[in-house]
């Protein structure tokens, strides 16, 4: 049995996947007790919404688990699973036009497809596939359908989606293919492990320096609860945080781990205030309801947008 693999019964998990997964248990079960601690000493206060958002990171932290503990078929299927949702969630509140219905099964169709080009390790069409051949049928298949009015709206609405939703959300799923790079053993679901946790832990950085410190708005308009004071404050522990982690779950040495947890930190306010932009333009609080106390999938994975394919590619340069 490879040393860096042990049994996780009825799984195997890499150790620091598995150690990993341990400590994000502690901190699950350590909110969940501060949690009980504020409603039984402050019981005039409503803290639903603490108590739905600590419930919903339980339900996410066990899927997460349950995705990479059998195999990368398994995993990929999940990944693929998370952006067929984000994008029936983006369409269903963008305005779409009648004639395009079809158009739309066909964006859908994109999914498995897409998914499948990580899963038999074709990189070529993996990074083409969206920005090229979906843009171009989907466009032509508008087209075809006779209507032109808001042909060019619709387009790049539907383009929009894809790129987000897919596309990028889908470099989650190639780290899961990436070959050994070091020393690492199943490097793919610890790589994918890292990103996602700490662009979560960036989000939640940043809301928790934000709600302490902030004073001083980033975007007023887009997004006024982001302060100055709560992204600097969340950069910097994204950036200890992957320094501490970063050696045991990925290939990064040297600066590339201070390097890596900046490129998430700022990266993940990046994504979080782009999305937050397009909501605003549609006029919603939440893309949808399905976790409660987070909103959508989409609002979710809104910082992944964009941290997963920044650290895909940067891992990639310079490692593989």
């Amino acid at each position: 049995m490879n040393p860096g693999i042990v049994p996780f019964w009825p799984f195997t998990l890499p150790v620091a996947v598995q150690a990993a997964l341990s400590a994000t248990l502690v901190l699950l079960v350590l909110a969940s007790l501060i949690c009980f601690a504020l409603t039984t000493m402050k019981p005039e206060k409503d803290w639903n919404e603490l108590r739905a958002r600590i419930n919903t990171w339980w339900c996410l932290s066990i899927g997460f688990a349950m995705a990479v503990a059998f195999n990368t078929t398994v995993s990929v299927t999940a990944l693929g699973f998370v952006s067929f949702m984000a994008l029936k969630e983006f369409l269903s509140c963008v305005p779409t036009r009648r004639s395009d219905h079809g158009v739309l099964v066909a964006a859908y169709l994109t999914i498995p497809l897409q998914y499948y080009w990580i899963h038999i390790g074709w990189y070529g069409m993996f990074i083409i596939f969206i920005p090229v051949y979906a843009f171009l049928f989907l466009t032509m298949r508008m087209a075809l359908t006779g209507e032109t009015r808001g042909f060019l709206a619709s387009a790049g609405v539907l383009q929009w989606g894809l790129m987000t939703t897919v596309f990028c959300l889908s470099h989650l799923a190639c780290l899961l293919l990436l070959p050994d790079g070091s020393a690492l053993s199943h490097a793919g679901i610890s790589l994918l492990f890292f990103v996602v946790f700490t662009t979560q832990a960036n989000d939640i950085c940043q809301y928790l320096w934000g709600k302490r410190f902030g004073r001083h708005r980033v975007t007023p308009i887009v997004s006024p609860n982001k302060t100055w004071e709560g992204l600097i404050g969340g950069v910097a522990s994204t950036v200890v945080i992957a320094c501490l982690i970063g050696p045991y779950l990925t290939p990064l040495r040297g600066w590339h781990l201070p390097a890596v947890g900046l490129l998430i930190g700022c990266a993940g306010f990046l994504g979080d205030i782009v999305m937050s932009a397009v909501k605003r333009d549609i006029g919603i609080k939440d893309y949808s309801n399905v976790l409660p106390g987070h909103g959508g999938v989409l609002d979710r994975v809104d910082s992944l947008i964009f941290t997963a394919p920044l650290f895909f590619h940067f891992l990639r340069y310079l490692y593989y």
